[in-house]
């Protein structure tokens, strides 16, 4: 999350707990749904974990995109940009794009997370093709980090499935190709590694800085959540385990995976086949597995239609935020919920 001050997007490190939610424990939610007409709720499983997140909006006006190459939107990833980008058009930079082909990597920005957000002129920011380094169907699931090291936004993204990529920025909006951070060949077994988001996590005993979550696909045609840690955000190594199975939970696939700190506990949410968003508790050093249950249960109407994904997580002046993927799979689109 983040504040507008001293910058509008808390940072993926040690301190981030603070920042994303600010000092103390949340009051006990309520484990049912808003009586508010077409109201998103937060549902809790005996965790006192995250906020009430009511559906405030559509992020883009999807009828007048310039680039809107297959009517459908996922994945969003809002940062912040006070006090890290002295010429970014915006205070918060949105990074989306469609999932079909040809995908292509877009930024929207605003100064308000409220929105709505403004699309950037030159979409796509990356595209599907980038010469010398690659060409294939499509690009898509953009996470960005602020790599406070560096001062840089670090653009972590898959194109095919079985790959995932990384590109460097200083504006957040010009990128320089890095290289592939994630392959299926990494981790034995697996058939699909990707709709990666990177942390930055410090593990002492693995010597690494960064957490890696991700989809992966290696159990029949079962998806769920695999981690991997690095020192430097380049180069990962990898749990050949999932670190949440979809059989531990009972479901088919998992999808989406985001790291949330909080009160002290360090949990991972993410989608499910079921629509909703889930949370399980891995402990500071990924060694905990407290299945928490539902945390976010999408609406019947529209833009849901029964399923929310792919939290992205914000927050400006004290107010948090939800950032999403709303409606069928093939044809989602961006949504904002604002913590109640």
């Amino acid at each position: 999350m983040s504040d507008a001050h001293p910058t509008p997007t808390a940072p993926e490190g040690p301190d981030r707990r603070t920042a994303l939610f600010g000092a103390g424990a949340a009051a006990l939610l309520a484990p049912m749904l808003s009586s508010m007409p077409g109201a998103h709720a937060t549902t809790t499983a005996g965790a006192d974990v995250l906020p009430t997140y009511t559906y405030l909006r559509e992020a883009l006006d999807t009828s007048s995109l310039a680039y809107n190459p297959t009517g459908e939107l996922i994945f969003p990833c809002i940062r912040g940009t006070v006090g890290r980008l002295s010429d970014a058009p915006g205070r918060f930079l949105l990074y989306y794009a469609p999932h079909d082909a040809p995908g292509g990597i877009c930024l929207a920005y605003a100064d308000d997370l409220d929105g709505p957000f403004t699309e950037y002129p030159d979409n796509p920011i990356v595209s599907r093709v980038w010469d010398p380094h690659y060409s294939v169907s499509h690009v898509s699931s953009p996470h960005v980090l602020w790599n406070t090291e560096h001062r840089e936004m670090w653009l972590y993204f898959h194109g095919e499935n079985h790959t995932t990529r990384l590109a460097r920025s200083r504006d957040g909006v010009r990128f320089t190709y890095e290289g592939v951070v994630l392959h299926t060949d990494m981790v034995p077994g697996t058939r699909e590694a990707s709709y990666a988001r990177v942390f930055e996590h410090p593990l002492s005993d693995r010597g690494s800085r960064y957490v890696m979550l991700f989809m992966r696909n290696s159990e029949g045609d079962n998806r769920s959540i695999g981690w991997g840690w690095s020192a430097d955000g380049i180069t990962f190594d990898f749990d050949p385990e999932p670190l949440i199975s979809h059989s531990d939970v009972g479901l088919s696939d998992l999808s989406g995976p985001h790291l949330v700190e909080r009160g002290g506990g360090t949990y991972v949410v993410y989608h499910t086949d079921q629509g909703d968003i889930r949370m399980t508790e891995v402990g500071a050093d990924f060694d905990r597995r407290v299945h928490l249950g539902v945390v976010h249960r999408p609406m019947d109407g529209p833009p849901d239609s029964g399923r929310s994904a792919s939290p992205s997580y914000g927050s400006d002046g004290g107010t948090e935020y939800m950032f999403y993927e709303a409606g069928d799979r093939l044809g989602a689109t961006i949504a904002i919920a604002r913590a109640d």
